[in-house]
């Protein structure tokens, strides 16, 4: 791992099977949920997650579970982003989820034919063939950590014995979680992804719903202002409008905020600038001739 920057870039721009997500910057500390605490693990201590990304009914919850299938089983709704493991007695521990590409690539089910801690990354042959330049350095695999797309824990779906690349996995980037991303399969949060690691067992069906069962099992979804996905209700319609007319006058007001800082810092610059060439002239020193200000700031004499 010759730069981190190099090794920021690559993991922006992982698109294909290797479901892999880039990097985000840690945040600052803020209180958080029980079970979503910054937790050591296996050698990498793992931040907490920010009550703002846990808003929404984003925290893991045991709720009924109306579907049909069984337990011990996962099932995937990339529409409404949720993932639930199916527990006995009617009940379920409900997840939420981001979905990538890859993610939304697949339908039907297979099952968990891996699980790994702290799981490593490889590149696809592909993407070493079509981007070298990124991708060439790590055709060999890129070990677990922090600095790793698959996260803390990674569940690897088979099918017909074969793996799907199809991908359930941890992430640090906690604010993707609720939204559809560029990159990567289904991605929850570190101690979501711990969590669901220690309930599912090698063998687990899991079932990605279709859109029809989707809709038929939760309802529809839309997408907030901020592209998390919320139920389509009336009330969450016009929420979004108003969210929607907030963000543009926030946008708004940082760049005229913007102009009226770059109206000022040039108006400085040119007093400065001023103040340079009648210092210069002071010293008989011509105007082609004037050094620039830092030269001229320890030698003038006012």
């Amino acid at each position: 791992m010759n730069s981190p920057l190099r090794l920021l870039a690559l993991l922006g721009l992982t698109l294909l099977t290797a479901c892999a997500a880039p990097k985000e910057e840690a945040a600052p500390t803020q209180s958080t949920l029980p079970g979503y605490e910054g937790v050591e693990d296996e050698g990498f201590y793992i931040e907490p997650v920010e009550m703002v990304h846990l808003a929404g009914g984003r925290e893991r919850a045991e709720v009924a579970y109306n579907g049909p299938d069984a337990p011990g089983s996962i099932v995937v709704d990339t529409f409404a982003r949720k993932l639930y493991y199916v527990m006995e007695g009617g009940q379920a521990m409900r997840y939420a989820i981001a979905v990538g590409r890859e993610g939304l690539s697949f339908r039907g089910s297979g099952v968990i034919g891996r699980k790994s801690k702290w799981p490593s990354w490889q590149p696809t042959a592909n993407m070493v063939r079509t981007r070298p330049d990124l991708y060439a350095e790590y055709a060999g695999g890129l070990a677990g950590g922090l600095d790793n797309p698959l996260g803390a824990r990674a569940m690897y779906l088979y099918r017909g014995g074969r793996d799907s690349m199809f991908r359930i996995h941890g992430t640090i980037q906690n604010a993707s979680i609720g939204h559809a991303t560029s990159a990567g399969c289904i991605r929850l949060f570190n101690q979501d992804a711990m969590d669901l690691y220690e309930r599912v067992e090698l063998g687990a069906r899991v079932k990605v719903r279709s859109l029809e069962e989707s809709l038929e099992l939760e309802g529809p979804y839309m997408d907030d202002a901020w592209g998390r996905a919320v139920p389509d209700t009336p009330e969450n319609v016009a929420q979004r409008e108003k969210d929607l007319v907030t963000i543009a006058e926030e946008e708004a007001a940082k760049v005229e905020a913007d102009a009226i800082a770059a109206e000022k810092a040039a108006k400085e610059a040119a007093k400065a600038d001023k103040k340079r060439l009648a210092s210069c002239k002071r010293q008989g020193i011509g105007e082609a001739d004037c050094p620039a200000l830092p030269a001229v700031d320890s030698t003038t004499t006012g």
